[in-house]
């Protein structure tokens, strides 16, 4: 197969991210964290103290460099300024900046450019919430994931209690509608379902089930 690329949008606690990393194994593609991207400005925001104006913070990202390089196992590493942030960007309230900014039209814009540019290089699998409506809007498979909000919540309360930290069912329930919320009702590039994307609802499937369906219509 030529060069193609797999666009999966969704929710947050959807599954994106691990759903996307397994695929691009399996087909032996690049996979992009978008999502990675904008936790890096997340954490600049944080570090540096920056509110919410988008005029102001057009001007301080001409002098922020992000960059995205892969290791020889194919995984995805994120440099902020030259630091290697991809485990810092993971906490989360990193999570939260990057929700609060990315709903800025500087930031989506300064992005854009760099997920297409990496998209054009290689075969890939990229999850966010505009890849398939906006990033990529041409790419070959377009799948929308999605979960209940209750399910998305069960899964990040267990996530977070296996990892042994502290946490409270009802309010990693409330965060993600919250997020939902934000993201659903951004003005610039909010998230949707493609109309030529298929729906895939992950309350009742396994990783595995989830897998094997993207599977099917890439093959």
């Amino acid at each position: 197969m030529s060069h193609y690329n797999i666009a999966i949008d969704g929710p947050s606690g959807a599954g994106k991210s691990t759903i996307a990393k397994m695929l691009s194994a399996k087909l032996g593609i690049k996979y992009l964290d978008t999502g990675a991207l904008y936790r890096a400005i997340g954490l600049k925001a944080y570090r540096d103290g920056w509110r919410e104006d988008d005029g102001v913070v057009a001007d301080l990202l001409n002098r922020v460099n992000i960059t995205v390089s892969y290791d020889n196992d194919g995984k995805q590493r994120v440099y902020l300024d030259g630091e290697d942030v991809s485990e810092e960007i993971r906490r989360d309230f990193v999570s939260g900046y990057g929700s609060r900014f990315s709903a800025l039209p500087s930031v989506r814009k300064a992005l854009l450019d760099l997920q297409r540019r990496i998209a054009s290089e290689y075969s890939s699998v990229l999850d966010g919430r505009d890849i398939g409506t906006c990033v990529l809007p041409n790419a070959k498979y377009k799948i929308y994931l999605t979960a209940s909000p209750e399910v998305r919540a069960s899964r990040r309360y267990k996530e977070l209690i296996e990892k042994g930290q502290e946490a409270e069912y009802e309010k990693v329930l409330s965060d993600i509608q919250e997020r939902d919320y934000r993201d659903m009702n951004r003005k610039v590039s909010p998230l949707r379902k493609a109309d030529d994307a298929v729906e895939v609802n992950s309350d009742e499937l396994s990783i595995e089930e989830v897998i094997n369906k993207i599977m099917e219509m890439v093959k």
